[in-house]
């Protein structure tokens, strides 16, 4: 899962969701070093992406882009899965895509003078970029697969995964729903 998810998931608490946002550049047991509720969204983004890479429905959905892309079929599910949270967001939230979004910056903003550096340096993009309300978009994601291009190997064009995606949006939908409904009970005593 990607960013929308993460911030989805831990939505309403502003702590949990700052810690979902920052997880990736906290290294080790540096979680330590945040208050009590930022450290459980550590901690919970963790448990989401252990979760997702083990889920027998996401590896599945893996071999729909491995081939091609070899180790980075994750990291495209990931993001193809927040474009269909996206794309549906109405199915699983009771506000709008938009307003999620621009709530969800609200809250990081109050708490940015936390974030590690690297957090810092993509808030900044996503703002931007508006990355949560476009990832509804064809052309979102394909502007977020080419900035990810830029900083990996660039042998992957992740972009170039798209037409494989379009292809098989369907039954990659058909999986994302049952894994999704498992992954929010998963991680609902984290909200707790």
């Amino acid at each position: 899962m990607n960013y929308l998810a993460h911030l989805y998931l831990s939505y309403p608490d502003p702590e949990l969701m700052v810690g979902n946002f920052i997880a990736d550049a906290v290294k080790g047991d540096d979680y330590n070093d945040y208050p009590e509720r930022i450290k459980r969204g550590i901690l919970m983004h963790r448990a989401i992406d252990d979760f997702t890479d083990h889920h027998p429905l996401v590896l599945e959905c893996k071999r729909y882009f491995s081939k091609e892309f070899d180790k980075y079929s994750g990291v495209l599910i990931d993001i193809y899965f927040d474009h269909l949270l996206a794309r549906h967001f109405d199915h699983y939230s009771t506000l709008p895509l938009s307003l999620f979004a621009s709530r969800a910056y609200e809250i990081l903003e109050k708490y940015q003078h936390l974030f590690p550096e690297k957090s810092n340096l993509f808030y900044g993009y996503m703002i931007r970029e508006n990355i949560l309300e476009n990832y509804a978009s064809p052309e979102g994601i394909k502007r977020v697969l080419q900035g990810m291009t830029h900083r990996i190997n660039k042998r992957f064009l992740l972009y170039e995964s798209i037409p494989a995606f379009v292809v098989h949006e369907r039954s990659l939908y058909e999986l994302f729903v049952p894994f999704f409904k498992e992954l929010e009970l998963n991680v609902a005593h984290f909200r707790a």
